[in-house]
This record gives C-alpha cells, sequence and structure tokens, in this order.
C-alpha cells in the first residue's frame, strides 16, 4: 500500500490498450486521465474518447476534422514545432472535443426540438390544412380544427412526407410523437392515420425553396412503426438515440387506412408532431462540407466553460421550459468530474 507505482508501466502497450477499451463510459475515460500521467497520454495517443463516441454515434464517423474556437471567437491554431508535436496537439484538440461532446451527450435535456416546418409532400386545402398546423398541440384554434390533410389517393400505397427543420443542426433525438387527427365533423368522426411511419435524419444539399429528396441527404434511416388508428399521441421510440447532424428531420406516413366517405378517397390527416431530444449547440456546430457530405465539428471554448451555476441555471430553465417532457439522466458528479482535470479546468 505503500507503493504508489502506476502499474500501467508494466503493461505492454497492447495489453493496456485493451483494458482501456473496455470502458464504455464516457466519464471513466475522463476519470482515468486523472490518474496517472501515462494513462493520460495512452487515453490521447489512442483517441479512445473519440472511437467511444464513434461507438456510441456512428454518424460521427462522418467527421472530417474538429475545430475549438477561442474566447475571441476565432479558431485554435496549432503552434509552430515538429510533426510529431503538431500530431499531438491535433490528437489533445481532439481528445479536448470529444470528451465534452460525449459530456452533452449524456447530459442532454428533453425538449420538443422542431424550429419550424419545411414543408409536406401534398396539402388538400393550403393554407387551411398546411403541416404548420402540426406543431400546435391545440385541437381547435380559433374555432377552426388544427391539422395537416394529404391529398386524396385512391391507392393506399401513395405514401406523404412531414418536413420539418431541427432547433440546431446538430440535435440528439430520441423519439418522435405523432397524433393522427380525428375528423368530429364528418359522419362516424373518421381517424386519418397511416399504416406506419418511417424517419430521415440528414441536412441539405442546397437551399430549401421546394420540398423535394433531390435537396436532401439522409445519414439515417429508423426502421418502419406501425402505426394505430387512435386519436392520441402515439410514441415512436428510436431504437437507440441518434445524433441528427445537418437538422432536418422527416417523417414518411406509409400506406392510408381511412376513406372519406364524401369523395370516396383515402386520405392523411395529422394533428400534431413532436420531436423529443435535445439540441447540442450550443457549445456544439458542425459545417456540412459539400458536396462530400463530410462535416466539421466545432465547439466554442467561451460557450463550454461557463461558471458551472450558470451551466445549473440554464438547465434548469431548459426543463422548465420543457412543457412536460421527461428529463434525460445528468449526474452532477459527472460535472465535477471533468472539472476536477486540470485539462477541463474553468
Amino acid at each position: 500500500m505503500e507503493c504508489h507505482e502506476d502499474f500501467i508501466s508494466y503493461l505492454d502497450s497492447d495489453t493496456s490498450l485493451k483494458i482501456l477499451e473496455c470502458l464504455d463510459d464516457p466519464a471513466d475515460l475522463v476519470r482515468v486521465t486523472c490518474v496517472s500521467r501515462s494513462l493520460r497520454q495512452s487515453v490521447i495517443a489512442n483517441g479512445l474518447c473519440k472511437q467511444l463516441c464513434l461507438r456510441m454515434f456512428p454518424q460521427l464517423s462522418r467527421v472530417a476534422f474538429v475545430v475549438e474556437l477561442n474566447e475571441q471567437g476565432g479558431k485554435q491554431h496549432a503552434e509552430v514545432g515538429s510533426s510529431n508535436s503538431m500530431e499531438w496537439l491535433v490528437l489533445q484538440r481532439e481528445h479536448r472535443v470529444f470528451s465534452y461532446l460525449s459530456k452533452a451527450l449524456m447530459s442532454s435535456v428533453a425538449m420538443n426540438c422542431i424550429a419550424k416546418t419545411i414543408g409536406a409532400s401534398s396539402t388538400d386545402n393550403f393554407p387551411q390544412e398546411s403541416i404548420d398546423h402540426t406543431l400546435e398541440p391545440r385541437d381547435v384554434i380559433g374555432g377552426r380544427y388544427s391539422y395537416w390533410s394529404s391529398n386524396g389517393q385512391s391507392n393506399p400505397n401513395v405514401p406523404e412526407t412531414l418536413t420539418y427543420e431541427l432547433v440546431s443542426q446538430i440535435c440528439l433525438i430520441t423519439e418522435i410523437n405523432i397524433r393522427p387527427f380525428e375528423a368530429y365533423f364528418q359522419l362516424g368522426s373518421p381517424i386519418y392515420s397511416a399504416s406506419s411511419v418511417r424517419f430521415k435524419m440528414g441536412h441539405p444539399k442546397a437551399s430549401l425553396d421546394a420540398v423535394d429528396d433531390e435537396l436532401f441527404v439522409w445519414t439515417y434511416t429508423s426502421p418502419e412503426f406501425p402505426m394505430s388508428q387512435e386519436n392520441k399521441l402515439q410514441t415512436f421510440k428510436l431504437p437507440e438515440p441518434v445524433l441528427c447532424i445537418g437538422g432536418i428531420l422527416q417523417i414518411e406516413l406509409l400506406g392510408r387506412v381511412q376513406r372519406q366517405e364524401m369523395d370516396g378517397l383515402l386520405y392523411i390527416c395529422v394533428s400534431h408532431v413532436q420531436v423529443l431530444g435535445g439540441s447540442l449547440s450550443p457549445p456544439f456546430n458542425v459545417e456540412i462540407l459539400q458536396p462530400s457530405g463530410i462535416f466539421v465539428l466545432k465547439r466554442d471554448q467561451l460557450a463550454s466553460e461557463e461558471p458551472k451555476i450558470v451551466r445549473d441555471i440554464r438547465r434548469l430553465v431548459t426543463i422548465l421550459q420543457a412543457r412536460g417532457a421527461g428529463v434525460l439522466e445528468w449526474d452532477q458528479d459527472d460535472d465535477d468530474i471533468y472539472d476536477s482535470d486540470p485539462e477541463y479546468a474553468l
């Protein structure tokens, strides 16, 4: 017990690396870097924080490189020196960025991440039945029913899409909630749901002047979820949380089940849509590199390194504004772990 030597120094590099790769909690990796200099160098040199983030969120595999912004808002440049020192500075920067990113991913607060609508594949009566109405949770506004309606079709297999812009270009999405519309004003109060739904996330290719698949690059497509013909907010939880890079989400409504008695055509109508998750901006942002679709991950140091009490108040305000949405787990002790490392000290 009187010996305080680092046991890692007695292991060969492959063995120590295999041990460290067994860690599956980002906070544990940060703890390891506080134990000894050799452990810290091993974690940074092997990019273990980046590897763990990639395992948790495969969408990060499209990161070309990372950039840190200093307090003046400019890019942080490496100092002049040997190629080895330059490489080490790059590894240190990646370690810092992905460490803070993993912390942000694990402590995100659940909120509705829709910023605005982009468009629908079709609309029966515009603007009375436009996609904009799906952002409103109330059934009736100003004495009028609030919902989106597709055009009528005789073929039940004709799909529809609703496309939204999220609150930032980098969001962690956990579930999408949809309430089909029940037409109380029609005989029998029919519910115009779809048979199933599927979700796509990605980024625009160019402008968003029109809704067309050619304008978007989809980097994630969910499994297909069955939809019930019920007038309630139906929850579609993703198999794993998804990092939406580019800030675009599209809902595919597949299969028509309800025929309108007036014209005999099949419609899909949606009353309300929620996209639950958390925004990572600030302090993180992305820059999509066209036409490759790879992106630059940017971290704003000034936003990352605000005083701890300010972070706590910001989280509390976000929780209070979440309109009853659940809160992802936040362990205050993990904040202390990051702050205890001189690399992360405020």
